[in-house]
């Protein structure tokens, strides 16, 4: 990150203030398409699509050195699941669900190993789409670990693009070594992902190694008028179901989705708190990695307060007569959520001190601007200081995060907060 691209950011911040951005408006009216590298600068895709929180595809040409577009596809462009399953890949492990079916059955979640899926979906010779001994097509299956980033036994199989280099969930969850937000996504033509919005409100980029993909996007606000009587979102927002407005009353205030086909080696950028549905067109494999940064760390506090909020809700009526019931609500958002606000505090404190750190390197080395932990530089450092200064003032300064018991943390969230500030004071000149 420059000082321009930096100065533009905080003062895109201070403009909103406390508030998020505005929420309901229509989507685009199509997606910009990037197609040379060397044209388009980390600052462009900042400024452009980051900030403003909007998406884009790239061309192929941004992942055609990556080792999975070479060796995991067959000439004609499919799958190459005899080379996957010879080379068993077996530190990656994937969840697997069935197309088109909201509740699994018990079990249907369990972990696998890449080459216990691929012998699950053809036992003898492999095939996506033809022939499944199985009663339902596959969806695209969701590895919950990050080995193909960890494992340095697996041949180049892709490089982060540096536009996505500021990620601080798979920074944050790498340094405390439990699990992270990369994953694979693999299904046959005709499969599909349910209409949803990314975990923590996060960013996502996803890269077609082979195979086409549709993606229905609809941008933060819009998915409210497709709620039903009920107040639930849909689960298939291509279903007839919708035009029934007993079922679906406002639906009619939705503008049309932006629909993007995604075609093999193209990446795209999915912003923060964009709803969307997935079809596959042809077999396909993905790599995706979901994250945050200083531009969505506030959509990210804000959706983890709604769902305290809504914990709360749910078992209000005990609150007088279970003990420690605040403390209850935070193991039940963590165990539904996969966060609450003990770890988003120790998410932040990690992130900071980190931050903290390449400044004081650089800074005390006389070398701001050079490129530091995060391959962006101090300007970038310096900016994510700001957001976390923002963001933590207000956990500090949150009732519910007040009754959380901070007697074991090793650095009291107001004495992070008052060192951050002074961090600010003293970075607002570079």
């Amino acid at each position: 990150m420059d000082r321009e691209t930096r100065a533009l950011a905080e003062k895109h911040f201070r403009g909103l203030g406390a508030r998020l951005p505005d929420g309901v408006c229509g989507p685009p009216g199509r997606v910009d398409f990037i197609e040379k590298p060397d044209a388009f600068s980390y600052a462009d895709f900042f400024k452009g699509y980051l900030l403003p929180n909007v998406p884009c595809v790239f061309s192929s040409a941004f992942t055609e050195g990556w080792g999975s577009r070479k060796h995991w596809v067959t000439p004609d462009g499919k799958p190459d699941l005899d080379y996957l399953l010879r080379k068993r890949h077996g530190c990656t492990c994937c969840q697997l669900r069935s197309a088109g079916i909201q509740r699994q059955p018990q079990g249907a979640h369990a972990p696998q190993r890449v080459h216990q899926l691929l012998e699950r979906v053809h036992p003898g010779k492999l095939f996506l789409s033809q022939g499944l001994p199985l009663p339902q097509r596959l969806a695209p299956v969701q590895p919950m670990c990050g080995s193909l980033h960890r494992d340095t036994s697996v041949e180049d199989v892709y490089s982060l693009p540096v536009y996505f280099s500021s990620d601080w969930l798979n920074e944050y969850w790498d340094a405390i070594n439990v699990d992270d937000y990369r994953f694979i996504y693999m299904g046959p033509t005709g499969t599909w992902s349910p209409f949803h919005a990314d975990i923590f409100r996060s960013f996502s980029w996803s890269v077609n190694i082979c195979g086409r993909k549709k993606w229905l996007l609809f941008p933060p606000g819009q998915e409210e008028a497709l709620r039903d009587c009920h107040g639930s979102l849909p689960y298939d927002v291509t279903s007839p179901t919708l035009l029934d407005v007993r079922l679906h009353p406002a639906c009619a205030r939705c503008s049309p989705p932006l629909e993007v086909t995604q075609e093999a080696g193209e990446m795209l950028f999915v912003p923060s708190g964009w709803h969307h549905q997935v079809h596959n067109l042809e077999d396909t494999i993905s790599i995706n990695h979901n994250w945050v940064n200083g531009c969505n760390l506030a959509p990210m506090w804000h959706f983890l307060q709604q769902e305290l909020h809504a914990v709360q809700r749910e078992i209000s009526e005990w609150r007088d007569a279970m003990p420690d019931w605040h403390h209850h609500c935070q193991v039940i958002m963590k165990s539904c959520t996969g966060i609450n606000y003990k770890e988003f505090y120790h998410f932040l404190k990690v992130i900071a001190e980190r931050r903290i750190l390449t400044l004081a390197k650089e800074m005390g080395a006389g070398t701001v601007g050079s490129v530091g932990d995060s391959r962006l530089g101090t300007q970038q450092a310096a900016f994510d200081v700001s957001r976390i200064t923002e963001v933590l003032a207000s956990l500090v300064a949150n009732r519910d995060f007040q009754r959380v018991d901070t007697s074991t943390f090793s650095l009291q969230p107001e004495e992070l907060l008052q060192q951050l500030e002074e961090v600010v004071t003293a970075t607002a000149a570079l």
